[in-house]
């Protein structure tokens, strides 16, 4: 019998914050979620897992269960009366045109552009001063729910090879088409997965993939990734596999990339997300033989550039923050290596074009940037606009002109075109959007973490905020997998600004801010570390009067996801609203599903060993809800064809949390439908997704209508 949510709703009065905050009430009635006790013995320790069954995504009972859910979830979300004023909100400022950076190819200057409101960008094209439509990815599905991925055109840009994601699967088909005709070639590729494409001259591609699971593709694991490469007008069976065919050679990332000049093949092959093989391979030379550069998994190092058989590589192989070496590629190894840039105390990212080097540093988690040329002499230091995230400055070696974009929390991306040769730029493109970033504040603080480390976080917020502790705040969080978090500009959490919120950034340990000893701090038996880390944030912004538990809202998706489980399952006093959207929540075996055991490299996994196995235990997320605990209000968040953190995870948290919460506050998941990891996600999904998260957290934070509004 279908389970039908019982609704009481209870008002609240809030005219003020001088006034007493009072609960908004939705008393919901769960869906029942039956238990299967399925039990793991590892390491000699009973592990019971109550909704194994929930795993299975082709089952029937799992379909009925998602919608059952998405009844109560949107029900519920239906009766918070300003849910539609914040979509219309969001709605407005979102339209805008949005002009991407223009890029040559062939005959052609290309460039992706949205409207406004279009769930996909178009990409035109331009020549001899007229402009027509290229491509346009909103043609691909009725519903917007098929994207665009990669596209690389041949080296004399007559034929274009795009990927395409359909309903948010990482799964692609890769098309060819003639750029001129726009014929689509009969050389359309499936069941491509992580995937580059790089062109050899104008006779085929290098890509990337697994062989098609047993089982569900959604959910069963992948493990053996391999390169292949393709020649134009041959059927996929007859791709020859580069790397990765033999049995000793099971990577879980392999990919290749060509030289700009077609003279070699870059081979990187990785077990995990962090760490790669790198080999190379003449192409010049019949029947050559893939050399290596490094071989062994202890670094990441990457090819930018070449001049001939001169390599320029970027590693963190004797350098956590990462340095610049050259070497030969007929005697590649290490030992052969010399510095071109040092290491320095900032991490390192690298881009090239129009003959030179630009080093674009993280100070802090800003950006500054530092112009080389290919001796490796200083030209100078390119003077931003701002304090903020810079990239670009990549092209290719002809090029007489680069592009770059600028952006932070208060100010949409900008582009300006930059002159090689004498350092200036002028102003490209910059949005005309009705949010005017004069009346927002940006400012960075240092807390200290539990065990005394020093951590980063920008606070914005609109100008005239008092720090009482009245003001509804947004903590979001990564931490993990050598990622960091710059500052970016996002229409939603504009948003959320304007109606007086706080949007707070920590850069925790675990990410790539402060090179690789910052990422391995925050991984394996030292990932307790990021969620200190989060949780000292939430205490600063408290302490300083910025907002209070009961206005303070924790967020963060995939690996973000599992920080904001764990956070909320070992503080749950310390904020109102938890919001962990396509989360990583079920530590014991998130290895077992798709290509999860490659990210051991930042967890460990629970065969490791007994040490690691109880680390894992002790702090996962829907091993660690416990009966008699008021929980904060939570909205979990996911979508039916995530094959990267797949949404089993999402629904044995939900579960565990609707069984055991003690309190009134409510447990609701949203599975989004024809959506996966993120990428790739129509507009007018994403506009829906917002006003239900910032919606769900201002009325479980009192608010009957929209503050500052």
């Amino acid at each position: 019998m279908k389970n039908l949510p019982f609704i009481i709703f209870a008002t609240l009065i809030f005219t003020s914050c001088e006034k007493e905050i009072k609960e908004n009430i939705i008393e919901v009635k769960y869906p029942e979620t039956k238990k299967n006790n399925t039990v793991d013995t590892i390491f000699g320790i009973r592990v019971i897992d109550n909704y194994r069954w929930l795993e299975d995504d082709r089952s029937k009972e799992t379909e009925y269960w998602v919608k059952s859910q998405n009844e109560v979830t949107f029900d519920y979300l239906s009766k918070i009366p300003y849910r539609a004023k914040l979509k219309n909100r969001l709605s407005e400022l979102w339209n805008y045109e949005k002009i991407g950076v223009p890029f040559i190819e062939g005959d052609y200057t290309y460039f992706y552009k949205n409207d406004g409101l279009q769930n996909q960008y178009v990409i035109y094209r331009k020549k001899e001063g007229i402009e027509t439509i290229f491509l346009d990815p909103n043609s691909f599905s009725v519903n917007g729910t098929t994207s665009l991925g990669s596209l690389s055109f041949s080296k004399d840009g007559g034929t274009v090879a795009y990927s395409i994601s359909e309903g948010g699967s990482d799964w692609r088909k890769i098309v060819v088409m003639d750029v001129e005709s726009k014929i689509i070639r009969e050389d359309t590729l499936v069941d491509v997965k992580f995937s580059g494409i790089s062109w050899y001259k104008n006779e085929g591609f290098y890509y990337s993939s697994y062989d098609k699971p047993n089982g569900s593709e959604l959910s069963a694991k992948t493990d053996k990734h391999k390169l292949y490469y393709h020649k134009l007008g041959t059927h996929q069976s007859e791709d020859r596999v580069i790397y990765g065919d033999k049995v000793s050679e099971k990577h879980r990332y392999v990919g290749g990339s060509v030289t700009e000049d077609s003279q070699y093949l870059l081979v990187s092959a990785s077990t995990s997300t962090s760490g790669n093989k790198l080999f190379i391979k003449d192409l010049s030379v019949i029947n050559s033989k893939l050399i290596p550069i490094i071989d062994d998994f202890s670094s990441d190092t990457y090819l930018v550039e070449n001049r001939q058989s001169k390599l320029y590589l970027v590693t963190n192989f004797n350098a956590p923050n990462k340095r610049v070496i050259t070497v030969d590629a007929k005697d590649p190894s290490v030992e052969n290596w010399q510095d071109f840039i040092p290491e320095t105390e900032n991490v390192l990212n690298l881009s090239s074009g129009a003959g030179y080097f630009f080093v674009n540093y993280m100070v802090d988690a800003v950006s500054k940037v530092f112009q080389y040329d290919y001796d490796g002499n200083l030209v100078r230091e390119v003077k931003l606009p701002g304090i903020g995230s810079c990239g670009g400055f990549d092209g290719k070696q002809e090029d007489k002109e680069l592009y770059f974009t600028f952006t932070n929390y208060i100010n949409p991306s900008s582009s300006f075109k930059f002159n090689p040769k004498n350092g200036n730029y002028d102003l490209y493109w910059q949005p005309k959007i009705n949010f005017d970033s004069s009346d927002y504040s940006s400012k960075q603080v240092f807390y200290y973490s539990k065990d005394g480390t020093k951590i980063p976080m920008i606070i914005n917020y609109k100008k005239g905020v008092e720090l009482n502790g009245k003001n509804p705040t947004i903590l979001y969080g990564y931490g993990g997998f050598n990622i960091s978090l710059t500052p970016s500009f996002s229409i939603a959490n504009s948003v959320w600004m304007e109606l007086g919120g706080i949007y707070a950034v920590p850069n925790l340990r675990g990410g790539g801010e402060y090179g690789k000893k910052w990422h391995d701090s925050g991984t394996k038996m030292k990932k307790q570390n990021v969620f200190d880390d989060f949780i000292a944030a939430a205490e600063y912004l408290i302490n300083e009067k910025y907002t209070s538990p009961s206005l303070l809202a924790i967020r963060g998706g995939s690996n973000g996801g599992l920080l904001v489980g764990a956070t909320m399952v070992q503080r749950p006093d310390l904020m109102k609203v938890a919001l962990p959207a396509v989360g990583v929540l079920d530590m014991l075996r998130y290895h077992t599903f798709t290509a999860g055991a490659g990210w051991a490299y930042d967890y460990g996994t629970a065969n490791d060993s007994p040490e690691m196995f109880n680390y894992l235990k002790d702090y996962s997320p829907v091993h660690n809800v416990n009966n008699g605990v008021k929980y904060p209000a939570t909205l979990v968040t996911t979508g039916d064809h995530d094959d990267r953190v797949v949404p089993a995870h999402s629904f044995k948290f939900a579960a565990e949390l609707q069984e055991k919460q003690a309190g009134r506050s409510p447990v609701l998941i949203r599975i989004e439908t024809n959506a996966g990891h993120g990428a790739g996600t129509p507009i007018s999904k994403t506009i829906n997704l917002y006003s239900d998260i910032f919606g769900f957290t201002l009325f479980n934070m009192g608010f009957d209508q929209l503050p500052n509004k």
